[in-house]
């Protein structure tokens, strides 16, 4: 019998397809969310440190990895059985094939099926020699639009500190927009607004039920502080850093990143029409024209 340390887990679930460390992390896939589609549970061991070393050498990292299913081969997670959810089945399954997973893993992130720290978005309709996840239920096809999401964040002070005011933008995965959303931040410097921009969207986002988020705003600050790779100076900064970290960490996959002004000016128009509301007070906006899992 394989060291139940080693084990890992491929979990199915309408399109998404997801690679667990345990069958705790896989219970928030698992849970509610905004969709509801066949599930299926498999069980495997030996995930090579050559291939998590790769993933997180491209931004992904933790114990929950993103593929997409058109790069998932036959041989990809060696051998798998099917595995009931609440009572594990022990396998014997070995370790990946002789084929570089490095190789295998490459061609996912050089073709954009692998994305998003966390769990995975798939297709559902890859054949060839993909691995026949569906051999054991049928599931059907669903939108990954109603599991992924976008989330543009601004902030915006008059004065510096000054009348301040939160944006975010929230965007269904192919771009269509969602919710354009602003909060006022009261008397507050530019940082302070970013914050709170970025735990708006996040907030809102958890509560449309989004399992999966990619986040970028112009604030480098912000985005490296949320990774941990900037420290906070003030306790102020590292309260707001402290909530925008445990926001983060319910969600199945996340990623975060800085992006210029000019790529930022709607999540800056909702910034700067929150500075006329007072502080606390929310508006937002709905466009659901093309997105219709909400």
């Amino acid at each position: 019998m394989e060291d139940e340390k080693d084990a890992f887990y491929v979990v199915r679930k309408g399109d998404i397809v997801g690679v667990y460390k345990s069958l705790s992390d896989c219970q928030a896939q698992l849970g509610s969310s905004v969709c509801n589609p066949s599930l299926s549970v498999f069980k495997g061991y030996c995930l090579p440190k050559e291939a998590k070393e790769y993933l997180v050498s491209h931004g992904l990292k933790g114990g929950t990895y993103a593929i997409g299913a058109a790069d998932v081969q036959n041989d990809l997670f060696g051998e798998l059985v099917a595995c009931p959810f609440q009572q594990p089945i022990y396998s014997k399954g070995k370790a990946f094939d002789t084929h570089s997973p490095e190789k295998r893993l490459r061609h996912g992130l050089e073709s954009g099926n692998i994305g998003w720290v966390g769990s995975s978005s798939v297709p559902a309709n890859a054949q060839r020699n993909h691995l026949k996840l569906d051999n054991y239920i049928e599931v059907p096809t669903i939108s990954s639009k109603c599991l992924y999401c976008i989330l543009e964040f601004d902030g915006a002070s008059k004065g510096n500190p000054g009348p301040a005011g939160a944006g975010a933008v929230l965007r269904a995965e192919d771009g269509s927009l969602v919710y354009r959303l602003r909060e006022g931040v009261g008397i507050a410097t530019n940082n302070v607004a970013e914050y709170r921009g970025v735990i708006l969207g996040l907030k809102y986002a958890l509560k449309k039920g989004f399992k999966h988020i990619r986040v970028q705003g112009d604030s480098k600050l912000v985005c490296m502080q949320i990774q941990g790779l900037w420290k906070t100076k003030n306790q102020n900064m590292a309260d707001l850093c402290k909530l925008a970290k445990e926001l983060v960490d319910k969600f199945v996959s996340f990623q975060i990143r800085h992006v210029e002004r000019d790529f930022n000016s709607e999540a800056d128009a909702q910034a700067n029409l929150g500075v006329l509301l007072k502080n606390g007070e929310v508006q937002d906006e709905c466009d659901m024209n093309e997105y219709k899992c909400l």
